[in-house]
């Protein structure tokens, strides 16, 4: 047995934080790794040392094995942790890690590399009897024989890359006519993300429930497992609400779904933690997806249902300890539910976001549990996965953790960038939600082809941000005035005074006007509308408002004296003062001049100047957020200038192209 005093985490963000967290637990110092943009982030700052690697984007930083080696060795770690993400599933690095010395906390290199290639894993499922998916996973990578295969299989089909997981290098494909192109953006985006782009098909299961089993093993051959999450609510095959256990599973399902799972591991020597997803089927029949040799982003849910820390169980298992415990001693206590919060936009396809954390607030309370890699002032970065935090929480019953959750949700605050925060408080309101029956289709049924909409901002709305920033302006005038007598604040001889606002919206702007009333009342008048607001108390970036007689709880930032950030209740809002004439509006929308929606690489451009182009139509293809995104035309037209090349990087706004639009 090898005893870990000193832990490199091999991670960043909120994963590297919850691990050195536990680390620390166990009496072990910390080294945390980083980029240039990380070099203030919250998982530096708590580590025991912090080295860094290099500049932002993972190839020259995170994805450095070498370095990331050396720093460990250099600062006399035993071990290094690799999280999830980057390295982890990485056999090489594992390897690489074992030869200089060191422990892995993870399963073998030969066991990465094994389950890290879907078709070979594939093979070896067979063979060890776990159910699978029908699908193609051989050798030949040519177009023919994929239709070939494809045809065999039957439509509809998903297109997997052969290596790596989390969404990257996967396409649906409905009809033989999409096949060419769904096989030519997996393979881009599976090289780009993983290195390889070999890729493999699968018959599409319709409407699954996307059900995973965490299993465990230590090095004397015990292998249990513990329980199962339920992680069906996904947008681009990527999950966002997990939950355990599963809201439809027996006691019998469990079981047998759990040895699968087992056998699984044992099929390939497994060490430490890892996760077998399986697809289950409205008949209750279920198949082998594939494995995760990793701790998951989802492992909260487990940790608070079976009392166990993963983390711990990790390390001691690399330190040649055994489990401590068997099977029959895993009990599963209540239930628990976790969302991840993402900078993103729900409302324009779940596009990736990026910018400054203006204010970062995150809910407190009995029951819920939240991994942040964030605080105020942090940098939401272009070169990494967008989730910047999750959210969890338990109760004695599902409606008890979704209730929880929810209330949760409503007192986060997260102010800069556009996030997923109100889109998750809908769909944990949603009745497919509520009962349970949501499935990995849940997104596409529930918003359909429309997708999310946040609504309308309400009047009371409104009044309370006037009356926010009515009092915010006050403030400010009183710090620079001499003795001015708390009684005097909002006093005129004119009982027909107060402040006006012009609020822009997308159908014009909406003007509101705030009397005070005294004792910190307020008569606000939104357009034709009338609202009583009251202050019952102020806290930093808080306020208690009543309005009418309903009492709420704000969260705010003021970004400038013209911009607020508001979070009230299950919205979420961004509000422009044109009042001072100081906000303009975009005047690039929908006349086709088109800009990158985020910073990213543009990968490629599929027009030139002097083409005609339909609505619809893709003009060129944006990397960021480890994602490929096609960008296409808002408008009919000719394309009349190329203000950007391929393979370069682009910042958000940023000029693509522009398109002057066909005539009527």
């Amino acid at each position: 047995m090898t005893e870990i005093s000193t832990l490199l985490v091999a991670n960043r963000g909120e994963i590297a934080l919850r691990i050195m967290r536990t680390a620390r637990t166990l009496g072990m110092q910390t080294i945390a790794v980083y980029s240039d943009p990380d070099a203030k982030a919250p998982h530096v700052t708590f580590a025991d040392y912090g080295v860094r690697l290099g500049p932002g984007p993972v190839g020259e930083s995170y994805l450095l094995g070498e370095r990331i080696i050396a720093a460990a060795k250099a600062h006399g770690a035993e071990a290094i942790h690799p999280g999830y993400g980057l390295l982890s599933e990485n056999a090489a690095f594992a390897q690489a890690v074992i030869d200089a010395g060191l422990i892995f906390v993870g399963p073998s290199a030969a066991s990465i590399a094994l389950m890290g290639d879907k078709a070979k894993a594939k093979r070896r499922m067979i063979e060890a009897g776990v159910p699978c998916v029908p699908g193609y996973e051989g050798e030949a990578q040519d177009e023919a024989t994929f239709a070939e295969a494809a045809g065999e299989i039957g439509f509809p089909v998903m297109v997997k890359a052969a290596a790596g997981g989390g969404g990257r290098g996967m396409r649906l494909v409905s009809e033989p006519q999409e096949l060419a192109n769904a096989l030519t953006l997996a393979r881009a985006e599976a090289q780009n993300a993983f290195g390889s782009g070999d890729l493999i098909l699968e018959k599409a299961i319709v409407a699954p429930r996307h059900v995973e089993v965490q299993v465990f093993a230590d090095s004397g051959g015990n292998t249990v497992y513990l329980g199962e999450r339920d992680c069906s609510v996904q947008r681009r095959h990527q999950k966002i609400i997990e939950e355990a256990p599963c809201p439809i599973m027996t006691p019998d399902l469990r079981e047998q779904m759990g040895q699968a799972a087992v056998e699984a591991a044992r099929a390939v020597d497994y060490l430490g933690a890892g996760t077998v997803e399986f697809l289950l089927d409205q008949e209750g029949s279920f198949y082998f997806l594939e494995m995760n040799t990793r701790l998951q982003v989802e492992h909260p849910v487990t940790e608070l249902i079976t009392g166990l820390d993963l983390v711990a169980l990790q390390l001691r298992v690399a330190q040649g300890e055994p489990l401590g415990f068997a099977q029959g001693d895993v009990r599963l206590d209540g239930h628990a539910i976790e969302v991840r919060l993402y900078a993103e936009d729900p409302a324009s396809d779940f596009l990736p976001r990026t910018g400054p954390v203006l204010h970062w607030s995150p809910p407190e309370g009995s029951g819920v549990r939240v991994d942040a890699g964030i605080v105020s002032g942090s940098e939401v970065a272009p070169f990494y996965d967008s989730m910047v935090a999750k959210i969890v929480a338990h109760g004695a019953s599902r409606d008890e953790a979704r209730r929880r959750l929810r209330q949760a949700l409503e007192d986060t605050a997260l102010f800069g960038f556009t996030t997923n925060r109100d889109f998750l408080i809908d769909a944990l309101n949603r009745e497919a939600f509520v009962a349970g029956t949501a499935t990995t289709a849940f997104i596409e049924e529930v918003y359909g082809e429309a997708g999310y909409s946040p609504g309308d901002v309400a009047a009371e709305t409104l009044a309370a941000a006037a009356v926010i920033q009515h009092r915010l302006a006050q403030r400010s005038a009183t710090a620079l005035a001499l003795d001015v007598g708390v009684e005097l604040l909002d006093w005129s001889s004119d009982t027909k005074w107060g402040s006006v606002r012009e609020y822009a919206g997308e159908d014009g702007t909406t003007r509101v006007q705030v009397q005070p009333l005294g004792d910190a009342a307020y008569r606000v008048s939104v357009e034709q509308q009338s609202v009583q607001v009251s202050v019952s108390g102020e806290h930093p970036q808080q306020i208690e408002l009543k309005l009418g007689d309903h009492a709420v709880h704000v969260h705010y930032f003021a970004q400038s004296r013209d911009v607020l950030h508001l979070s009230l209740g299950e919205r979420s809002y961004v509000l422009t003062d044109l009042s001072a004439g100081s906000a303009g509006e975009d005047e690039a929308a929908g006349t086709g001049v088109v800009r990158a929606p985020m910073h990213g690489l543009l990968l490629s451009v599929a027009v030139a100047a002097g083409d005609e182009v339909q609505k619809g139509d893709k003009l060129a293809v944006l990397e960021a957020m480890k994602m490929q995104h096609e960008i296409l035309a808002d408008v009919s037209g000719t394309v009349v200038e190329i203000g950007a090349s391929a393979n370069v990087q682009i910042a958000a706004e940023e000029l693509i192209l522009r398109i002057e639009p066909a005539p009527g």
